[in-house]
């Protein structure tokens, strides 16, 4: 476990998908979600090379089918440190035998965390090693305490005019069918139900911050990102006291997509020797 420190945080970074697992403002109140695995058992986790699932865990390229579990492969793998400052840490991981046989391409994936203030700003860096063009999503999926230990809370974005979100069901699957983003002048009041449908996926880059509110009205924690989605998440069922909010480059497959991986909604593609960098940043209070 990797520690980062300043006069107002404490962080800690798992070499183990290079998962952000801990942060703690200057008086030890922890923010993140502890992984209780009666309720789910992650914390932050990288989302690489897939954002959600590709149906029946299948996908092809080339016209041949390779198989993925949801999210990927990335958040259980075992990251190489790179570099280490007291207030940043950059850790990496690429290609393996064991990757190949379930992502055929050659990558370099580096995930640096920096301090700043109260800000932890989280970057994604994608390189192709390839000798051919790869393809690619990425996401993040941290997991907030709800203040006061609730269940349910207020998550106020930054767009007050009425917002669309992607039709989803109850299995994690959707449609790329519009339907009404249940929030009034940008705030989302959720309770258990609000998770009937699995995750809230908000696309087109309609917002760029989510901000989630303490029982006193102010922001406990705000995310700021340029993800053209963003997704919202708590595990219908078990009045979970945590809430995800989630960056993402890139979706699930909808339903009955039998394409190519290439061709998949919101999919990244890069040219051999070409980078992809893209960050979102933590605010705490």
């Amino acid at each position: 476990m990797i520690e980062l420190k300043n006069d107002e945080l404490t962080i800690r970074v798992a070499e183990k998908g290079a998962e952000l697992q801990s942060v703690k403002d200057s008086e030890g109140r922890e923010y993140m979600w502890q992984a209780d695995p009666q309720f789910w058992p992650r914390h932050s986790p990288i989302l690489f090379p897939l954002v959600c699932s590709v149906n029946d865990d299948t996908y092809r390229v080339d016209g041949r089918e390779y198989h993925l579990p949801r999210h990927g492969f990335a958040r259980d793998k075992d990251f190489t440190l790179v570099s280490r400052t007291e207030e940043k840490v950059t850790l990496a991981l690429h290609e393996s035998e064991e990757t190949l046989e379930v992502y055929p391409y050659r990558f370099n994936l580096a995930i640096t965390y920096r301090l700043e203030g109260n800000r932890i700003h989280v970057f994604w860096h994608v390189e192709n090693t390839d000798s051919r063009e790869i393809h690619f999503q990425i996401g993040g999926h941290p997991a907030f305490n709800i203040p006061g230990g609730k269940t349910e809370g207020t998550i106020k974005l930054d767009n007050e005019e009425p917002m669309d979100a992607l039709k989803s069901y109850a299995d994690g699957s959707h449609d790329m069918v519009e339907v009404p983003l249940e929030a009034d002048m940008g705030i989302i009041d959720f309770d258990e139900n609000f998770w009937r449908n699995d995750s809230v996926k908000v696309h087109k880059s309609q917002t760029r911050r989510a901000m989630l509110m303490d029982t006193n009205g102010e922001p406990a924690v705000t995310v700021d990102y340029k993800t053209p989605v963003c997704a919202f998440w708590s595990p219908f069922g078990k009045h979970a006291p945590f809430v995800c909010i989630e960056p993402w480059y890139g979706i699930g497959d909808p339903r009955g997509f039998e394409g190519e991986f290439k061709n998949k909604p919101l999919m990244n593609h890069l040219q051999p020797g070409a980078s992809f960098m893209a960050k979102y940043t933590i605010t705490i209070k």
